[in-house]
């Protein structure tokens, strides 16, 4: 029961930070979120069939937590970064050192004594030694989505 309420909690609080940010920040990060997450997806897939974590409850709860932890904080989290630090690479940087350590140390305990999940295989380290260099490859993806939408806006004005 404490593990659905926690789900449903990221959930929400994640979607309902969404008021304060501007309409053009969510539609410029989609692109680059809807990539980022696709990548998180695939790495969930493989992560149950290697049995790189354990989860209580068996499949549906692996399922409902990996849906409710990459559409939920991550997600969000992810187009919160862009919008605050695209431009200012350090920033960004610093930004997912600190939310990739947040995730791989602390918080990754917490959901461990909360029986959310368990890493086996994982350790905490490779959480993080994962979830760092994602952001790199998101940065280079927004990257080019704004050198292709730039290439595009002087083609039309020809």
């Amino acid at each position: 029961m404490i593990s659905l309420l926690i789900r449903i909690g990221l959930v929400l609080f994640s979607w309902g930070t969404l008021i304060f940010l501007p309409k053009k920040s969510f539609a410029k990060y989609l692109p680059v979120t809807f990539f980022s997450t696709s990548i998180l997806l695939v790495e969930a897939l493989l992560g149950r069939s290697y049995k790189w974590w354990k989860i209580k409850g068996g499949e549906k709860a692996a399922t409902n937590n990996a849906l409710a932890f990459i559409f939920g904080p991550y997600f969000i989290g992810n187009i919160w970064i862009f919008h605050l630090t695209y431009g200012k690479f350090w920033l960004y940087s610093l930004t997912n050192l600190f939310a990739d350590s947040l995730l791989a140390f602390p918080l990754n305990s917490l959901f461990k004594r909360f029986n959310l999940y368990k890493l086996k295989k994982f350790k905490p380290i490779h959480l993080f030694l994962t979830a760092f260099p994602y952001s790199l490859f998101n940065y280079a993806f927004q990257l080019y989505i704004d050198k292709t939408q730039q290439t595009n806006i002087f083609e039309t004005r020809k």
